[in-house]
């Protein structure tokens, strides 16, 4: 496997289009319109979210830059020193080495303030944002394979990728050890694969789920399928600073906290059963005894009560969805 194009997509004079650029700004709108159509859908107005991206954009993509260069990439004079030594290339985000995460910390503050300040109903919101993201991943992970950048270490599968000699890391720039006929994990492709599966199947719950999920439970399953995928990739990089003396790095505790903190919400929110709605349940329940049973009956009616009421709880809470 080897990208069929160059980085480069058109080069005017000093001007250069690279396809990175083109494939994230790509990313971005499609990603965008999906969120777009989802609040349209639920009674929101979607012209909103085009707003709402001029204030996210910017800090996310410096959130991203800054978090690539600071805390993923490796240390040493190819990672981290080359930048300290060379801050002019911090700004060169055009050559690739951005982290999703970095994005999603500054990129989310910014978007939590713009929602507060336009008093959106956040949950809506961030349900089509979960959607739209995993879309947005999957497609901007064509730039990382042209960039030939995002590979792991080398294998014999039949889909290796072909890493250019200025594009390998340490070890595998040794060409003495690691000649031109290596191949390497191709790991773009796996999580392109997954946020594109993942896509498919939020899409597809919130369509055939629709009426019995909650606000905020498609941004919670995003914040479980994404970031699951992401745990295990992250133990192929070649290019990641990892805690030393392990196989984990920052991103394998930022993804299982969020794997377990979001399985724990959508569990509460679905299994947990509010006081307030339980006493209107059972008020509902007494209400109906009381219509049908028997002047005699009133034992038996007590005891069904006691007896059938969670049952009757339990359909009621499934109605209200």
């Amino acid at each position: 496997m080897y990208p069929p194009v160059g980085p480069i997509a058109i080069q005017l004079g000093p001007f250069a289009l690279r396809w990175y650029g083109l494939t994230m700004t790509t990313a971005i709108f499609l990603g965008a319109f999906v969120v777009s159509r989802y609040v349209t859908r639920r009674g929101q107005n979607g012209g909103t979210i085009w707003d709402m991206l001029m204030w996210v954009l910017i800090p996310a993509v410096v959130g991203a830059r800054l978090y690539y260069v600071f805390i993923q990439s490796p240390r040493g004079p190819e990672g981290l020193g080359r930048y300290l030594a060379h801050p002019i290339e911090i700004l060169e985000i055009w050559n690739g080495g951005i982290h999703i995460y970095g994005a999603f910390i500054f990129g989310g503050l910014a978007l939590l303030l713009y929602m507060r300040w336009r008093k959106l109903p956040p949950f809506i919101y961030l349900d089509g944002i979960g959607l739209g993201l995993l879309l947005g991943q999957a497609i901007g992970r064509i730039g990382n394979f042209i960039n030939q950048e995002l590979y792991g270490p080398p294998t014999t599968l039949p889909w290796g990728l072909r890493i250019d000699a200025d594009h390998r890391v340490s070890p595998y720039n040794d060409l003495n050890k690691y000649p031109d006929s290596v191949r390497f994990q191709p790991l773009f492709l796996y999580e392109l694969l997954w946020d594109a599966l993942g896509f498919a199947v939020l899409l597809w719950v919130s369509r055939r789920f629709e009426k019995r999920l909650r606000d905020g439970d498609l941004f919670l399953l995003y914040l479980i399928w994404a970031p699951l995928g992401r745990f295990f990739i992250e133990f192929l990089r070649t290019d990641s600073w990892f805690f030393p003396g392990t196989p984990f790095n920052v991103v394998h505790l930022l993804t299982a906290a969020a794997v377990i903190a979001a399985s724990i919400a959508l569990y509460l929110r679905h299994r947990a059963k509010p006081a307030e709605q339980m006493q209107r349940a059972e008020t509902e329940n007494a209400d109906y005894d009381a219509e049908v049973a028997a002047p005699g009956e009133a034992p038996a009616r007590e005891e069904r009560t006691s007896v059938e009421a969670p049952e009757g709880s339990r359909l009621h809470l499934e109605s209200q969805g």
